[in-house]
Formats: C-alpha cells, structure tokens, sequence
C-alpha cells in the first residue's frame, strides 16, 4: 500500500512530558472514560491553556473597580495642587 503525504499535513513530535503519577492516572481515567487517547487529552488541555492565556494577553491588565460613595472633589479643592489635596484628605487624621 502506498501513501502519498500532502505537504499541509500536520506534522507530529515526539516528546517526553515528566508528570506526578497521580496527575497521569487521572488523565488516563478520564481518556478511558470519554474514548479518547491520552495524547488527545493532553492536546485538547494543551490547546485550552494556550487560548486563555492568549486572551488574556490580549486583553491586558484591567484594574478592579475600587470606588466608594461620595460626591467627589470638594468644591474649592476643584483647582488646588495634589498637594493642598492630599493635606484637605489628613487634616483631621494627623497626617
């Protein structure tokens, strides 16, 4: 029998991958269970990693938001340097 080999066929490695024993017992438990091969498995876990990673690479730090009830800058503080402000916010505090 002869095969002919298409160029934009995926190409395969082979690779050692060192995990506990534990971790590869579930893994081919779980393959065992859902029909699959323990390669596939560690394919599809491979490739879901390296989506979320990507995604959240992409979309960057994104800071939490931190805001607290009040009507924002007094009203004379409005045109004062962060420094007066920052005095305005410890003045009673003893800072």
């Amino acid at each position: 029998m002869h095969l002919a080999i298409s160029s934009d066929m995926v190409s395969y490695m082979k690779t050692t991958v060192e995990i506990s024993e534990s971790l590869l017992e579930q893994a081919r438990a779980v393959a065992r269970r859902e029909k699959t091969t323990l390669r596939m498995l560690i394919e599809e876990g491979l490739r879901k990693v390296l989506k979320e990673k990507e995604r959240s690479r992409q979309e960057g730090f994104r800071l939490r938001k931190a805001s607290f009830k009040g009507s924002g800058l007094l009203p004379h503080a409005g045109e004062d340097s962060w420094e007066r402000i920052r005095s305005l916010i410890y003045q009673d505090r003893g800072g």
